[in-house]
């Protein structure tokens, strides 16, 4: 059943305000894919909070014609998904490396992080990269290692201070006996 001219365009525009609103975009060739291994890609995105999209290419052109997005438009021949990672483009690069390794599919094409147009071998690169969890908690990590040293040395230093008043208070009180 062919989709109508409002159907088309209604399609567009839901997908210029995902586009607007994903800072990173990767585009994949989902070639080889049965719908069995598409259904668990698509749970394992959405798992880390990714968007994967497959929409006709003249459909997803004149998106990114309407979004402002250049560099992808001359990448969408053939079967493209369009994975929308939003903010944080580790977890779905991981996702995606992660599952093409395991499948042989989906093939990056390419990706777009923060404006800047990425290869699929920068792509594998940013897969192997922590997490944004991950990188905040090693930065916890090492914002508590010199405070936890900077309390133990004060504690230290009471510790100190109250051995000496004990031995003082011990001493006059040996002092004031005899």
């Amino acid at each position: 059943m062919k989709a109508t001219k409002a159907q088309k365009q209604e399609t567009v525009t839901a997908l210029v305000g995902r586009l607007q609103r994903s800072q990173t975009i990767y585009l994949a060739d989902f070639t080889g894919l049965n719908v069995a291994k598409a259904t668990d890609l698509r749970r394992k995105l959405r798992a880390a909070g990714v968007e994967y999209v497959v929409v006709k290419n003249t459909l997803a052109k004149r998106a990114l014609d309407q979004a402002a997005i250049a560099g992808l438009a001359e990448h969408l021949a053939g079967p493209t998904a369009l994975v929308l990672a939003g903010r944080d483009p580790v977890s779905a690069a991981k996702v995606l490396t992660d599952f093409a390794r395991e499948h042989e599919r989906p093939a990056i094409r390419v990706g777009l992080v923060e404006g800047k147009a990425v290869s699929p071998d920068q792509v594998k690169r940013l897969a192997t990269l922590p997490s944004k969890a991950e990188l905040l908690s090693q930065l916890g990590g090492a914002f508590q290692a010199p405070m936890a040293g900077f309390v133990g040395a004060l504690q230290g230093l009471l510790q100190m201070t109250v051995g000496a008043l004990e031995a003082l208070r011990n001493q006059r009180a040996a002092g004031g006996a005899s």
